[in-house]
């Protein structure tokens, strides 16, 4: 497949010997997080504020408008989201944790619930934080890592209407992820957000959508939703958009910026009522924790976003790693999503009880096969249950290698999918590992652990 992109700039690949990488990754307590990238060969860990920029966005960072207050920069920002979203109102923040926070704050009671399709762990963290519950509405499918179904991001519309009616003044608002990174960045239809859309009407509740990767979940739609197929990108995204009530969304993934978020929103007495939290917590309205030079480069990203070249690229690059691995023989997520492939750890490691997390066991020995970071998105991540204090053991144990947008070459994932094939072939010999260090809020972060 040919890049649409040539390359201006390059960095250093750093390489390591393995008796290096086993003692750098003891030494921080078996957590690939606490490794500094000058340890790491291909970092997998995540596809959040890792892209490469465009020379348009070098550019751009240029005519930075550094002003406190009415940043020509945040004209721009407002402009591409009202272009490719709809929303008349924008506020700007540091990143998608900043527009959560201001949303969760402005609307969650303590008590109230939140569904949706899987919340991703800083979502569900700031509903928490606030006093709420988040509520998974999924369909069944999700659960299943080797069911076809093209849209396994889908809510559940029966769930969701049973939680909803029990109470309608108990629902904060409505929230569909998309994709539905948790669940294996798996995509969400047109007909069942706008089947959501109709309940949410129905019972008078918001609908929000987390955005951060709307650009590849509008590019499956066209690809496998009936009907969509001579939409472009940029209409199946106003369409979405279209109705909803509004969006946060961390502009580190589809606007291909390193920093940056924002929510958006169609109702003035909304924005109002979020303005005096932006304030509080992020910063003045026409910047919210941004530099105007980072602004720019959004404005540009959302509409290099789209252009779907670019994203047949990027979803191929993804579904070419996960055949790959499959052809090995690896338990791997599908259909492929549009940004990481996702590992069934269970079944990878079935010797190695939920307790002892395999997939933090999986994730250590990517590391000390090839200095490949990648995260569990498992037991560790979900954590504890409020109520008990119990472990949470999520159905599916997940570990995600995450594509940097136009960062890897070909080259770069056939080394990931050859050191995937020598971990699976000698699986039967990892062990599983504890905590050494737990920590309190969202563990996976900064946690340490020991080998069983």
């Amino acid at each position: 497949m040919l890049p649409p992109f040539k390359i201006k700039s390059v960095e250093p690949v750093y390489t390591t010997t393995r008796d290096y990488r086993i003692k750098r990754i003891k030494q921080v307590g078996y957590n690939p997080f606490l490794l500094p990238a000058t340890d790491i060969t291909v970092d997998l860990l995540t596809d959040s504020g890792t892209s490469a920029m465009s020379d348009r966005q070098w550019a751009g960072i240029m005519m930075g408008d550094e002003s406190y207050a009415g940043s020509s920069n945040f004209k721009h920002l407002k402009e591409s989201v009202q272009d490719i979203m709809g929303f008349p109102y924008t506020l700007p923040a540091h990143q998608g944790r900043g527009a959560e926070k201001i949303l969760d704050r402005a609307l969650v009671k303590r008590g109230q619930i939140i569904p949706g399709n899987i919340h991703f762990d800083t979502t569900k963290a700031h509903i928490e934080d606030a006093g709420g519950r988040a509520v998974d509405c999924t369909i069944d499918e999700i659960y299943d890592p080797q069911s076809t179904h093209p849209f396994k991001g889908n809510v559940n519309l029966d769930k969701l209407e049973t939680a909803i009616k029990q109470d309608p003044a108990n629902v904060a608002y409505v929230l569909i992820t998309i994709t539905c990174n948790s669940g294996g960045g798996q995509p969400v239809s047109l007909a069942n957000i706008k089947a959501v859309a109709r309940i949410t009407r129905k019972y008078n509740c918001l609908l929000f959508i987390d955005a951060a990767r709307y650009a590849e979940n509008a590019y499956f739609i066209k690809e496998r939703e009936s009907g969509y197929k001579k939409w472009i990108v940029k209409q199946i995204a106003h369409e979405i958009f279209s109705v909803t009530d509004g969006c946060t969304m961390s502009a580190k993934k589809d606007a291909l910026v390193n920093i940056g978020g924002f929510i958006g929103l169609k109702s003035k007495e909304l924005y109002k009522k979020m303005v005096p939290l932006c304030v509080l917590l992020e910063g003045f309205p026409t910047y919210g924790g941004m530099n105007g030079r980072d602004m720019e480069a959004i404005a540009i990203g959302l509409h290099e976003g789209v252009d779907e070249n670019y994203l047949r690229h990027r979803t191929g690059q993804v579904a070419d790693l996960g055949e790959q691995m499959k052809k090995s023989g690896i338990p791997v997520l599908v259909p492929f999503g549009g940004h990481a492939v996702y590992i069934d750890a269970k079944k990878f490691f079935p010797h190695i009880k939920r307790e002892h997390f395999p997939g933090q066991a999986l994730a250590i020995e990517f590391y000390i096969e090839g200095g490949i970071r990648v995260v569990g998105i498992d037991a560790v991540l979900a954590g504890r249950d409020p109520d008990t204090g119990k472990n949470i053991f999520p159905e599916l144990e997940l570990v995600r290698l995450a594509i940097p947008r136009r960062v890897y070459m070909k080259e770069h994932l056939d080394y990931v999918a050859e050191c995937a094939a020598k971990i699976w072939n000698r699986r039967k010999l990892v062990r599983g590992v504890q905590f050494d260090f737990e920590s309190p809020i969202m563990r996976h972060f900064q946690s340490t652990f020991k080998v069983i």
